[in-house]
């Protein structure tokens, strides 16, 4: 059974739970651009799954039907239990090589990008994962892994990585030995060079000791958060493509072979010759300035794009494949154009966007939500026309 969808509620209190927390304690954690870009990310990766191609599932059916080594010789919790080490295990490596080697990077990317760290991060997770991340937990089938165990305890480790990622929990004792915690995850989200490259394990971090990818938390060096040369963007489309076009365009421009191969299959920080990167990014973030009107207006329109993206994610059921992809299109253009208003002001595609949000409301939502839609659009209207008759959104 797939866990994921009851946490999410908890994941949103949580998350409302830290935000003010933040604003009592005045620690700066939160960046209102920056968490929605990350919630951005969520929740189109959480809708991904709903139009994208099942290959994952369809190779572990044959494995497990075909070549599987075992007969899974247990049915009560012991059986989870082990499932959960095994699939912690492969998720290591997964997660190892996602940050060793670019092509797997490329997709991983996605979570490392925000220049924050708090428990909006977690769920900052990538749409194209489902490309290559299923070739790591082939063991779990190739030992014959029921798939309502698989998917229960894959869901049960990533429910546990939420919590991670914060800064308000400092060190935990003797748990620091064993398993995953806020302190060493921090390690992980770092750009600083000492600390990169370090702590994979999702539960538990005996791994990381194991293998020698451990590294505590040096409270003299504080972390300094997100990928080396920054995403500079808060446009959710480009996050999950960037480092792909970034590997065409190298291969193109370098011209030896050899150098064009090892820029999709070498190691993450692999520059090949001919290529000019620019120079490594720490301690600079990317927050381009805009007015409290239009960030409080993205805000309003982001809590009502996520509404949808969540109702979508319940009916996925009884909505055809058409009606489908077309409120994944919608979702796609609406976080997209939110992330361009954070970025440039107002602009011309948010009209478009309210047409399409009343549009699609009124042919894809049940009867009782499309008059709130209605309300919504038609009250949200006359706002962005004032915000868009102002002089600038951004500051002077």
């Amino acid at each position: 059974m797939d866990l994921v969808p009851y946490a999410i509620p908890v994941f949103l209190l949580a998350i409302v739970f830290e935000l003010v927390l933040d604003r009592v304690k005045h620690t700066g954690y939160y960046r209102s651009n920056d968490a929605i870009n990350s919630l951005s990310l969520g929740v189109l990766s959480t809708a991904s799954k709903l139009v994208m191609i099942d290959i994952a599932g369809r190779v572990y059916q044959w494995i497990r039907e075909d070549i599987a080594l075992l007969e899974w010789p247990l049915t009560d919790w012991v059986s989870y239990a082990i499932a959960f080490v095994i699939y912690d295990l492969c998720y290591y490596w997964f997660h190892r090589i996602s940050h060793e080697r670019k092509l797997f990077w490329a997709a991983h990317v996605v979570h490392h990008q925000s220049e924050e760290y708090n428990l909006t991060t977690a769920l900052r997770q990538t749409s194209t994962g489902f490309l290559l991340n299923w070739l790591f937990y082939i063991p779990c089938f190739l030992l014959g892994m029921p798939p309502e165990v698989f998917v229960t305890v894959a869901s049960a480790n990533l429910i546990y990585q939420f919590w991670v990622h914060t800064r308000f929990i400092g060190t935990l004792g003797p748990l620091e030995a064993v398993f995953v915690t806020p302190m060493n995850h921090r390690v992980h989200h770092a750009r600083n060079p000492q600390y990169m490259d370090r702590n994979y394990g999702g539960c538990f971090i005996i791994w990381d000791r194991l293998f020698g990818t451990y590294c505590p938390e040096d409270p003299e060096r504080p972390a300094d958060y997100g990928i080396s040369r920054g995403l500079n963007s808060w446009n959710p489309v480009w996050a999950n493509v960037h480092v792909y076009a970034d590997m065409i365009r190298d291969s193109i421009r370098t011209p030896r072979l050899a150098d064009k191969i090892r820029t999709w299959f070498g190691r993450t920080a692999y520059v090949p010759p001919g290529v000019d990167k620019g120079p490594l990014r720490h301690g600079n973030r990317y927050d381009p300035p805009v007015k409290s009107p239009l960030t409080l207006y993205v805000l309003v329109q982001f809590s009502a794009v996520v509404a949808v993206g969540l109702l979508m994610t319940y009916l996925a059921d009884s909505m055809g494949n058409g009606l489908t992809l077309g409120l994944y299109a919608w979702l796609l253009f609406s976080l997209t154009t939110l992330g361009w208003l954070l970025e440039r002001g107002p602009g011309r595609m948010e009209w478009l966007r309210l047409a399409t949000f009343g549009l699609f409301g009124f042919i894809a939502l049940p009867s009782g939500i499309q008059i709130a839609v209605g309300v919504f659009v038609m009250a949200s209207l006359p706002i962005y026309l004032h915000l868009g008759r102002m002089e600038t959104a951004f500051d002077s």
